[in-house]
């Protein structure tokens, strides 16, 4: 622990269960109604996971985040696949938070959240159509490119699609 650590505290709340890794800084943190606590950090949303503990959905996996009459909403994706060097997501069920006093953490996620996309394209395809994102991991270099198909789209065609795209953007092989 560093000496500016020892003086001023990490950030965390007291009795944080989570881990953040060594360098993960606190950005902000809002007590969550029935226990627990948001806490935005460089690398991510740590949130109550409902077992006493707690998880660090990272930025690059924030499919959609909302803050409204006093409930903060998160809803996480998932990497389901990879078809060619494109990451395919599904979102998860949203999870809600009650913040009596948010402070800062709702305009921090969205901050992260829209400074980790580099890149965004709307592909319409029968049935629906998918979100092609190119975003920033965070604590590694580089992006990742993701797909996030509409429910009812077709994931094969998708997985079609999105290998098409990876061959593209990998150019010609020599």
């Amino acid at each position: 622990m560093g000496w500016l650590s020892r003086i001023f505290g990490n950030g965390l709340p007291e009795g944080f269960p989570g881990h953040p890794e060594p360098g993960e800084n606190v950005i902000a943190v809002a007590a969550v109604e029935g226990g627990g606590h948001l806490v935005v950090t460089s690398l991510g949303l740590w949130f109550p996971d409902g077992d006493g503990g707690a998880r660090r959905v990272g930025w690059h996996l924030v499919g959609k985040a909302s803050w409204a009459d006093g409930v903060f909403t998160l809803t996480e994706s998932a990497e389901t696949e990879r078809a060619g060097g494109v990451v395919v997501l599904s979102d998860l069920e949203p999870v809600r938070f009650g913040l009596p006093d948010p402070g800062k953490v709702p305009q921090q996620v969205r901050l992260r959240v829209d400074g980790s996309v580099r890149t965004r394209h709307r592909h319409e395809l029968p049935g629906g159509g998918a979100w092609f994102v190119q975003r920033k991991v965070p604590g590694h270099d580089g992006t990742v490119l993701q797909v996030r198909p509409d429910p009812g789209t077709d994931p094969a065609l998708v997985s079609a699609i999105a290998e098409e795209v990876a061959e593209k953007l990998a150019g010609p092989q020599s």
